[in-house]
């Protein structure tokens, strides 16, 4: 398969569409229908738009009540991006907690990010609705690298899935960039999402809240952690990502 340019970022396929890519080949190889609990992201080289790449994917174990798999986008012979992910099914456990919903503003009505502009906005926000509630654009000289916000497509999907959801999680930029005068690339190194469960249905044009906090930064890399919640404020998902800034 490939990808169009209108989902490129920088010189590769935005990250948060490989990462939705592999999910959905290993969900789709499995032989039940046990849900993602971990799914961990290695972004080795760049992926190029409108060329072409296989996606490999590689059953590891299927225990009882866990499945691991890995999963691979192979362009020119080489490893672009991989992934492993584990699939739990439910059973009996007396160690149950259901953490309170946040308190969170009522979901936007419209967003109120940048307009597209050639050679600064990535292609792929075309797609995408963003709301900012706090913190700021990049390379505006911030303070604090913090991100607090509302998130989904702009043409809702017929069904949302786990993969949707991890493409929505990766759209926001590297809370880090605030913290910079003048443009500068960035790029994930590793990603690590955890979903819970059981978790609200979400609807295909439900705002997701998102939640950015830069645990450190610097030398080049920066450590960050999001929290990700349904429109009702129930917990949906963690994130923590390793990013390299090249200013």
């Amino acid at each position: 398969m490939s990808v169009p340019a209108s989902w490129g970022q920088g010189r590769t396929v935005f990250g948060g569409l490989s990462a939705a890519l592999l999910n959905h080949a290993m969900v789709s190889e499995q032989a039940d229908a046990r849900p993602m609990r971990v799914q961990n992201i290695q972004f080795i080289g760049p992926l190029a738009v409108d060329e072409p790449f296989n996606v490999q994917v590689v059953h590891l174990r299927a225990g009882k009540n866990v499945t691991q798999l890995q999963a691979q986008l192979v362009q020119k012979g080489k490893i672009a991006v991989q992934a492993m992910a584990a699939f739990g099914a439910d059973r009996e456990s007396k160690a149950c907690y259901q953490a309170a919903a946040v308190t969170a503003h009522s979901p936007p009505k419209k967003p109120n990010w940048i307009p597209q502009i050639p050679k600064v906005t990535p292609k792929f926000h075309r797609y995408i609705d963003l709301r900012i509630d706090e913190g700021g654009y990049p390379f505006t000289g911030k303070s604090d690298p913090y991100y607090r916000g509302w998130m989904r497509f702009s043409q809702p999907p017929q069904h949302m899935t786990d993969a949707h959801i991890l493409a929505l999680i990766d759209v926001w930029p590297p809370a880090t960039l605030q913290l910079l005068k003048w443009p500068a690339p960035a790029s994930t190194l590793s990603w690590n999402v955890e979903l819970t469960r059981p978790h609200p249905v979400i609807n295909p044009s439900d705002w997701l809240a998102y939640e950015c906090k830069t645990r450190q930064a610097g030398g080049g890399y920066t450590h960050a952690e999001a929290s990700i919640y349904a429109p009702d404020g129930q917990l949906l998902g963690l994130s923590r990502q390793t990013i390299t800034v090249f200013d």
